[in-house]
């Protein structure tokens, strides 16, 4: 709301050989009750790219505190869990690929997946990008989440409300002038 204070905090939390894990974490304070809340934790990852042809190789990152030390064996985890969920999606993509390698589940009421189906093409305008030219990445999050959203209440027929994000990948750039397709679909329903 206007008058609180969002502050976002950054750190390396693990060097690897060429890439690290930063830490991203944004709090929200109201100035009138001094109250402060944790609204967002991230964790990203950056590759070092080399001018030329020389190669990087990064320095360790310095552990000052116990929190430091529990967020850089932390990282090591969802390293291996994100090494691990890419070899597992390759895994069920090559499965997927195979003739006749399917079941259909029919229930009384269900939703056919493809009536979820949502595609969305958006132009990169300026607007949309910073003075490389390059689109922003929280521009990019917000037209996944507007069809994700189409794509929910197709299911809920009502309005959906986004509770949390497991994983945005970006496989590489866009720039001003680029048409950015976007394809949302329910795939599984959870209890709650």
């Amino acid at each position: 709301r206007v008058g609180q204070i969002i502050t976002i905090k950054t750190k390396v939390n693990r060097a690897f050989k060429t890439s690290m894990e930063v830490g991203i974490k944004v709090t929200v304070q109201d100035v009138l009750t001094n109250v402060e809340k944790t609204v967002s934790v991230a964790y990203a990852t950056y590759v070092a790219k080399a001018v030329g042809a020389e190669k990087i190789e990064l320095a360790p990152v310095k552990l000052l505190s116990t929190e430091d030390h529990l967020e850089h064996a932390l990282a090591i985890e969802r390293r291996r869990i994100r090494l691990g969920y890419e070899q597992v999606f390759q895994n069920l993509m090559q499965e997927s690929n195979k003739e006749g390698n399917y079941y259909t589940f029919e229930e009384e009421g269900a939703v056919p997946t493809d009536l979820t189906h949502v595609q969305s093409i958006e132009l990169v305008q300026p607007p949309h990008a910073n003075h490389h030219g390059n689109t922003f990445g929280g521009q990019i999050m917000a037209w996944m989440e507007t069809v994700a959203s189409i794509s929910a209440s197709r299911l809920c027929r009502s309005y959906p409300v986004l509770k949390s994000v497991n994983m945005f990948k970006f496989w590489g750039p866009s720039v001003v002038g680029d048409r950015l397709v976007f394809n949302a679909i329910v795939n599984n329903i959870f209890q709650n």
